[in-house]
């Protein structure tokens, strides 16, 4: 009878191992060019479904291992191995124990999407070679889950899923011939290859073109000290009316101010030379962008009559809400840089403009890189002409 067929008794003799090893090991040649590569197990409640092992048998369980190789990011395919028992359902019955042996396919949400929390949904089915007892059989299983990475790289994942399984039963004298039918209901446990990301962008804020009406002052100016119009405090040659830095000594050539390497201060504002450096989509300054800030920190130290506005710019890429945001926080973060190196609160203050004040286009990638900047504005501070920070 069919209770015998299933039996554990005989069941899988220990010399069939090393050839389901080697199957598994050498199943499917289309390994060799796989994308991706993964190992999965799943352990799981075995529920017997059709008569007469549901009479037989209680609940049990089920325990699978499947080696999954990539034909594209959607189709995955392998060898899969399974053990199942069912306990008996009567004190003195035996156990029902069932093993199988095979391969199939399986059906998957890419694993590289980003979307929908990166969740893949799957489904997959097998064919299978079945013992039980000391009967051998065809079979087959399909299943149907959720997959839910774990880690940055989706290298593990995780998920619930629910599994048909159906051994075919040939005509034999002497045994019950209908199909014995189980479902199996667990937790499946997935690791791979994982996937291979791109280095971390940087994003570039580069100063827009510079823009000025200069008030060209030649060496050969005589400077009448004892006219108030040509006062000169700093005592540089360069009257205050003209003088951008009245407060430290500069040449005529710089309209009153030093030389400095990396920032130049203009009309209303200061000309930073170099890129400034955010972490890609974050308010985070990167290393590469102290040294102009340092310089920065430079100009606003020597003239302590400066009060400076922050202001952010974005292109046009993003929702509005998202680049209003991320320009609000990228111009505090530099306002931040500077007071933690000595510039005081009261003389800084930040603002973001999303891109509602583009440079260029943002029809190309160097007019959008063009829009995507910091600017240092400059308004005269007289209360503070005599700050020492």
């Amino acid at each position: 009878m069919l209770r015998k067929s299933i039996s554990g008794r005989d069941a899988f003799s220990p010399s069939i191992l090393p050839t389901c090893l080697t199957l598994i090991a050498t199943f499917f040649p289309a390994a060799a060019q796989a994308q991706d590569f993964s190992l999965k197990i799943e352990p799981g409640l075995a529920v017997p479904l059709s008569a007469p092992q549901s009479r037989i048998y209680d609940v049990g369980g089920s325990e699978s291992m499947k080696a999954l190789f990539g034909l594209g990011p959607y189709f995955d395919i392998g060898p899969a191995a399974s053990f199942t028992m069912l306990p008996a359902a009567r004190s003195g019955a035996e156990s029902g124990v069932v093993w199988a042996l095979g391969g199939g396919i399986r059906i998957k949400r890419p694993h590289d999407r980003e979307s929908a929390y990166g969740i893949s949904p799957w489904v997959d089915a097998d064919m299978f070679y079945m013992r039980t007892g000391t009967l051998n059989r065809p079979g087959f299983d399909a299943a149907l889950g959720l997959a839910v990475p774990i880690g940055k790289d989706r290298s593990f994942w995780l998920g619930p899923f629910a599994r048909y399984m159906q051994t075919l039963q040939p005509n034999r004298a002497g045994f019950d011939n209908r199909d014995a039918k189980i479902l199996i209901l667990g937790l499946s446990f997935e690791a791979g290859t994982g996937i291979q990301r791109a280095p971390e962008r940087v994003e570039v804020l580069t100063p827009g073109p510079i823009v000025t009406k200069e008030v060209i002052v030649t060496k050969e100016v005589i400077v009448p000290k004892d006219v108030p119009f040509c006062a000169d405090r700093d005592h540089d040659g360069v009257p205050d009316s003209v003088d951008r830095c009245p407060d430290v000594p500069g040449t005529i050539e710089t309209f009153g101010c030093p030389k400095y390497e990396k920032v130049v201060v203009g009309v209303g504002k200061l000309e930073v030379k170099e890129k400034v450096y955010f972490a890609f989509d974050k308010a985070t300054v990167k290393p590469a962008s102290y040294g102009i800030l340092d310089q920065v920190v430079h100009v606003l130290s020597d003239n302590r009559n400066f009060k400076v506005t922050v202001e952010g710019h974005t292109d046009s890429s993003g929702t509005v809400e998202h680049n209003q945001t991320l320009s609000d926080q990228r111009a505090a973060a530099v306002v931040d840089y500077l007071v933690t190196h000595g510039i005081a609160k009261e003389r800084l203050e930040s603002k973001g403009f999303a891109s509602t004040v583009p440079l260029d286009t943002n029809d190309t990638a160097a007019g959008r890189e063009n829009n995507r900047r910091v600017e240092f504005v400059i308004k005269l501070n007289t209360e503070n002409a005599g700050s020492t920070k």
